[in-house]
């Protein structure tokens, strides 16, 4: 099979304002990036349509070393909805340039079933991301500056909270120390997280327009005053600046498939540290013009579907009809201890015993309510005899069940997996959502519910630097927000060593970051890093250009 980049390269784009008029949107209001990128202004928003679309998430089972897919059978859904003759948008996250010359490469699907232009969306593509970096960047010399000239008066900090941040993987920025030096400013320990794990990625993604996203750039809790006061950017006086920084960056971005599919690429928020799902605003925008709009949400369901449910739903008002969940017999296996160099061969016991983990998955997802599609992402190595074996626990657990072979077919390959969805919406849409903890819990109680109920862990403790945290919490309007728990991807538990379904472990958080802007409290699980390093064999090792032609992306 031709390689992802081959693929791309054949594939015959049309302008992106065009991909904008056959949705119906005026040409003339579409801002293009080139030929085949595009923001679109908030004001081409169709309201009135919202609530006739069907809005479809993906998510999947635990990811492991040999992949699940999310992306490719997101993209690939809508292309079979297309063939089927339905109106459909896909809708997905922006990639970070850390992942993509660090751990996993590209996050743009693959095969014949991409998002394009792929190496615009995995390298600077808008500038959404530099925005993001600049603004944060710019908070944090605005305080530095304000530390330094204030440090007599009423209000001068005691306590920072607010760190930098950067789009790259690096390890050794996650504790430095900063002003040192005579005229150099006020000493302070301090640190880098990666882009994506940004309150304002965070603000970005949740915002309903400008001015929503002004009034959460306003409430951003950088530190303490001596009096024990919260100190905020509305504080620093530069809401209106930050704002300016963003101003663009909150337009959704248009792009097509390989098969000229729209699909809006917007936000890029990790879930294993942050919420995970693209934003409100290029979900909301591609309701307006889509009857089918598929969206994904990061790594494995207790993550990525857990948080678009409790989080994004619950301050957007959003609710799928349908959740589609993937799986692979390769992850399965390897979930039912098959060894990594023997997922690729039959063994239909370690495929069996795998399916703990999708069963856990599944009474997750339907204790929010949601009816469930099973989409089987096959690989050139899979047998019948393996996919029939998860086709029959489906039947058994009156599941619906598709196989997706949109890498390899493109729409053509994804034309049962439509049907299916379409079917399932039809017959059994998805109850009102159930969220798994009440506004009114307590920050402990939340993550409790989360931890006991979505992981499965026996208890929680927490370590005493979140305790003194959530004292500064507990009786505040901060207890009712939402909690996006940071943690390996890898596992139920935080042990991403912990395979298949953890059970009776203790679940332990180490920390509390108090996001007032997004409004949502990050609770940090076991050894997790917003900071990621680099792997040993890094992906920049194999990303190349040579004469134009850009090679290792994919």
């Amino acid at each position: 099979m031709k390689s992802d980049i081959q693929i791309a390269k054949e594939a015959k784009l049309i302008r992106a304002k065009d991909v904008g008029e056959n949705l119906g949107m005026d040409r003339e209001k579409i801002q293009s990036f080139g030929r085949h990128m595009a923001k679109v202004p908030l004001e081409l928003m169709r309201k009135d349509h919202i609530e006739k679309s069907n809005l479809i998430l993906v998510t999947a089972i635990t990811p492991t070393k040999a992949g699940v897919g999310k992306t490719t059978v997101s993209i690939g859904l809508a292309l079979g909805l297309n063939k089927i003759g339905k109106n459909a948008i896909v809708t997905l996250r922006e990639p970070s340039l850390g992942p993509v010359f660090g751990m996993k490469g590209g996050a743009a699907g693959g095969g014949y079933s991409q998002v394009l232009p792929m190496e615009n969306i995995n390298l600077h593509f808008t500038g959404d991301f530099h925005a993001i970096t600049s603004a944060h960047n710019t908070i944090s010399a605005m305080l530095d500056n304000y530390m330094m000239r204030n440090q007599g008066c009423e209000k001068r900090i005691k306590q920072v909270l607010w760190k930098r941040v950067l789009d790259v993987s690096d390890r050794s920025l996650r504790y430095i120390t900063t002003g040192l030096g005579p005229g150099n400013g006020v000493p302070n320990e301090a640190g880098f997280d990666i882009t994506a794990a940004s309150e304002l990625m965070a603000i970005l993604c949740l915002a309903e327009d400008e001015a929503d996203l002004r009034r959460r750039i306003e409430n951003i809790l950088l530190g303490y005053t001596h009096d024990d006061e919260p100190f905020t950017v509305k504080d620093l006086g530069i809401a209106g600046a930050i704002t300016v920084l963003m101003k663009d960056a909150i337009s959704p971005n248009l792009v097509q498939t390989t098969e000229n599919t729209p699909a809006f690429v917007h936000g890029g928020p990790f879930a294993n540290i942050a919420h995970g799902c693209n934003s409100v605003l290029a979900t909301k925008m591609s309701m307006s013009y889509g009857d089918y709009v598929v969206t994904e949400a990061g790594f494995g369901a207790d993550l990525g579907a857990e948080k678009f449910f409790n989080i994004k739903c619950r301050q957007s008002g959003l609710s799928p009809k349908l959740t589609v969940i993937v799986a692979t017999a390769q992850g399965l296996k390897m979930h039912g201890g098959v060894p990594e160099k023997e997922i690729k061969e039959l063994n239909r016991k370690g495929l069996t015993k795998g399916l703990d983990n999708l069963q856990k998955h599944l009474d997750n997802l339907a204790s929010f309510g949601q009816t469930v599609l099973v989409a089987f992402n096959k690989y050139a190595t899979d047998t019948e005899e393996e996919i029939n074996v998860v086709r029959e626990f489906c039947e058994k657990n009156n599941v619906y069940f598709a196989v997706n072979e949109a890498f390899a077919q493109g729409g053509e390959g994804a034309i049962d997996l439509a049907n299916e969805v379409v079917k399932a919406i039809e017959e059994n849409p998805s109850k009102p959502l159930k969220f798994t903890y009440n506004n009114e819990d307590t920050i402990e109680e939340k993550v409790e519910k989360v931890a006991l109920n979505i992981y499965g862990a026996r208890d929680v403790v927490f370590s005493e630097k979140a305790l003194k945290k959530l004292k500064r919490i507990h009786g505040t309007e901060l207890e009712k927000f939402p909690i996006c728990i940071a943690k390996t991807q890898y596992s139920f538990s935080a042990d991403p060593k912990a395979y298949g379904v953890a059970k009776d472990f203790r679940f332990k958080i180490n920390d509390i970051v108090i996001n007032q802007g997004s409004e949502f409290i990050v609770a940090i699980a076991g050894e997790m890093m917003r900071m990621p390093g680099l792997p040993a064999s890094p992906q920049a090792l194999r990303i190349d250009v040579k004469d134009g032609e850009v090679y290792g992306l994919s």
